[in-house]
């Protein structure tokens, strides 16, 4: 799929920023920008039928990536999917009732389903990569366009639980008894994911994110051998360039928090942080070797829009000023802690993202754009 011709970019301050480099606002995006929360998301899933039906149909994916930069002035798209395309692709057979978070048909917790686990062909996930270059072309060089994945140790619950869980009592009860069946989906899982965000890459995306939701319910010790491994795995295994242009990659760790000394040893561009970790203080445990990007507790949003406003400005301030001039130095990409509630007021994020985008001029000395 070389040699595809997009629109040169007219706002590349999100992958200057992934890259350290001086950009004249912080840029920002939100996780699940495109979603539930948007009316006219809603309306594109009722036409849809379902929300598997939304993303595998390439040209409502791109219709649904592109209504959250219709509305506000982000400084980034992200890719329409799921994260558990991959297990899907391996035979699981995913499935979302109306509701209720996604079902496996198919689990995976003996011998016998370990031993039948395969790193998936990846045309079995053409829509996806269809998907990126729709996007990529519709985007006509708006913004960068990101895709991603979940981590290899976050698919693994869902491939062991059969879907969302509570207590992650079937996948913590394989790893603890079966640590070799855990370590065997793990890697099958760190290959997979690697190849299909390559192929993404290949399909148009500009910066990769791996979504490590489920790190954080791990035990010390457990998650540097369960889960961070396994992204280490796909890191090494990652394009680091796509036709003479570095790609960034992001990762991801709800509840990591408590393991950023490690993570900030990870051959990666971004460290993207939830609401409890202080910014500060990841800058000066990280932001000589990597962005940072986040972290606004997303219910902040449901304040009236004074106080996220409030909200915004204290984050930015806590982070500091940005590196300014040649060179590299710290950055920071603004994002919320996780995912953007399905409840958030619309009219809240217009404000946030003004308050991002005005503040964060000030503090480099600069007018309102």
């Amino acid at each position: 799929m070389g040699g595809m011709s997009f629109a040169p970019l007219q706002n590349n301050s999100f992958l200057r920023a992934c890259l350290r480099q001086a950009t004249d606002h912080t840029p920002i995006w939100l996780m699940r920008q495109a979603g539930r929360y948007l009316p006219e998301y809603r309306d594109t899933r009722a036409r849809a039928g379902s929300f598997m039906g939304l993303a595998t149909n390439t040209d409502y994916a791109t219709e649904v990536t592109l209504q959250p930069l219709d509305r506000y002035p982000l400084d980034a798209a992200i890719l329409f999917s799921d994260i558990l395309t991959v297990p899907d692709a391996m035979g699981l057979g995913l499935s979302f009732a109306m509701g209720e978070g996604p079902k496996f048909e198919k689990v995976v917790r003996d011998d016998a389903a370990v031993q039948a686990l395969a790193v998936p062909d990846m045309n079995k996930l053409r829509y996806v990569f269809d998907a990126v270059t729709s996007i990529r072309k519709a985007l006509n060089g708006r913004v960068p366009l990101i895709g991603f994945s979940g981590s290899p140790w976050t698919l693994a619950c869902y491939m062991v639980e059969g879907g969302g869980s509570d207590d992650y009592r079937l996948v913590k009860s394989l790893m603890y008894s079966r640590p070799d069946l855990m370590h065997r989906i793990l890697q099958i899982n760190a290959d997979a994911v690697a190849l299909y965000l390559n192929e993404q890459i290949r399909a148009g995306a500009q910066a990769v994110m791996v979504f490590d939701s489920w790190g954080g319910v791990l035990a010390d010790g457990c998650f540097q051998e369960f889960s961070l491994a396994y992204t280490k795995r796909v890191l090494a295994q990652l394009l680091r360039t796509h036709e003479g242009v570095t790609i960034p990659r992001i990762v991801f760790t709800k509840g990591g928090g408590l393991w950023l000394p490690e993570m900030a040893d990870l051959d990666c561009e971004v460290l993207g942080l939830d609401w409890t970790v202080h910014l500060g203080r990841a800058r000066a445990l990280v932001g000589d070797r990597m962005a940072l990007q986040g972290n606004l507790d997303p219910n902040v949003l449901f304040a009236p829009p004074a106080q996220v406003q409030a909200e915004a400005i204290k984050l930015l301030d806590s982070f500091g000023a940005p590196h300014q001039g040649d060179g590299q130095g710290p950055s920071h990409i603004f994002n919320l802690g996780h995912g953007i509630s399905q409840h958030t007021p619309p009219e809240h994020v217009q404000a946030l993202v003004e308050a991002v985008h005005s503040h964060s001029r000030k503090m480099r000395g600069l007018p309102p754009a």
